[in-house]
């Protein structure tokens, strides 16, 4: 008869843990172009394609969800050429490349403010959001013309409407509670905030959501971004020890 495994050898056979939820802060852009001495739009065009990659590196390392902050509130500031230029890539970007990431089982969500966008954007991302509303194996989250601060304020507002008409009551409002009234209702918090560039800022991106998150930060600009940029955040990710507040033990 076979001697039984003993113990030890089960425990290495023990995965580490994977981060559920992965948000990313694809800065650098911009630099990588004037590096180069390349217009903005260049930086904004590899980071697209930097952008696919970490969607198939998701998709490898079995993370079931991944947030891009693709375009800040903070953006719209900048000048009208280059966003323009950038919108242009995004909608090109999802009425390209959605058919495919269907058929991978990827689901597509937005968070941000949709009147600012043009009208054929805004139908290009709700034509994806609903054509993969049943696909399971990767959520993929794009923050555009998103910011945290606002986000909240939002909530706030709704909250407000909710208990001036009767359907909540103030002595039940509490971080559950108020926390149904953000865009990302329904979505897990990321585990993991990754920021490329070398910038060591979280810039509005998911203030409450990432209350306890990992912080990872890359010293690479995001066009140059690869899979192994993603599977470097997670492994510091299973590294670390996660406590929520509490103290150790």
């Amino acid at each position: 008869m076979n001697a039984p495994l003993p113990i030890a050898s089960a425990t290495a056979l023990a995965a580490p843990p994977l981060a559920r939820h992965v948000a990313i802060i694809m800065d650098g852009n911009r630099r990588w172009a004037a590096r180069r001495g390349l217009p903005a739009l260049a930086g904004h065009r590899e980071g697209a394609e930097a952008a696919r990659r970490a969607v198939d590196a998701a998709l490898a390392q079995g993370v079931p969800w991944l947030t891009l902050y693709a375009f800040s509130s903070e953006n719209w500031r900048r000048p009208a050429e280059e966003v323009g230029g950038l919108m242009g890539l995004l909608r090109q970007g999802i009425e390209r490349h959605w058919t495919e990431m269907i058929r991978r089982g990827v689901r597509l969500r937005m968070i941000g403010d949709r009147d600012r966008l043009d009208a054929g954007m805004r139908e290009a991302i709700e034509r994806a959001e609903a054509s993969s509303i049943a696909n399971t194996r990767l959520n993929l989250v794009i923050a555009l013309s998103y910011g945290g601060r606002s986000e909240i304020a939002g909530a706030a507002r709704r909250l407000a409407r909710a208990v001036a008409e009767g359907r909540v009551s103030p002595d039940s409002v509490d971080e559950a509670s108020f926390a149904r009234f953000l865009e990302t209702d329904g979505m897990p918090d990321p585990d993991l905030v990754i920021r490329t560039s070398g910038e060591q800022r979280i810039s509005n991106f998911l203030l409450w959501q990432a209350a306890y998150a990992e912080f990872v930060f890359l010293d690479v600009l995001w066009p140059e971004f690869g899979p192994q940029h993603l599977a470097q955040a997670l492994s510091a990710f299973a590294a670390r020890e996660r406590r929520y507040g509490a103290r150790p033990g």
